[in-house]
């Protein structure tokens, strides 16, 4: 009986596209790590004009909008809560600064910095009316 001498041909060609693929998937994710390093340095050259101009742009005085962008996936669009506790009746359990120190420091599986001091203190006073 003779071995059929495509088969290991046929082997070595299929590692090798799995390898290609695991180097191009791999690739993908340090080409966005390269980016966003690269904004960010971008950012630190052009000085205080240029995070002042970024800061303007990602700070919002409405209450709604910050906790749309920042809470809602995990206390949930309506404030009835998800992953994270019921807001709905917040202002009744803690004060307004209670309120903003946790939304500053995180608490419990809440992460800390999940909006600036001026969104906290924003978000703050319209959850503490929630009662």
């Amino acid at each position: 009986m003779r071995k059929n001498p495509v088969i290991p041909y046929a082997l070595i060609a299929l590692l090798g596209i799995l390898a290609v693929i695991v180097i191009s998937i791999i690739g993908i994710d340090q080409r966005e790590q390269i980016q966003q390093a690269e904004e960010g340095e971008q950012t630190e050259e052009g000085g205080e004009s240029s995070e002042g101009e970024s800061g303007e742009g990602e700070t919002s005085d409405d209450p709604e909008a910050i906790f749309e962008s920042n809470c809602a996936s995990c206390h949930g669009a309506d404030l009835s809560g998800g992953a994270g506790p019921d807001l709905t009746q917040v202002g009744s359990r803690l004060s307004e600064d209670e309120i903003q120190d946790i939304i500053i420091n995180g608490q419990g599986s809440m992460p800390p910095g999940m909006a600036t001091d001026q969104e906290a203190e924003v978000l703050a006073s319209w959850l503490a009316e929630k009662q």
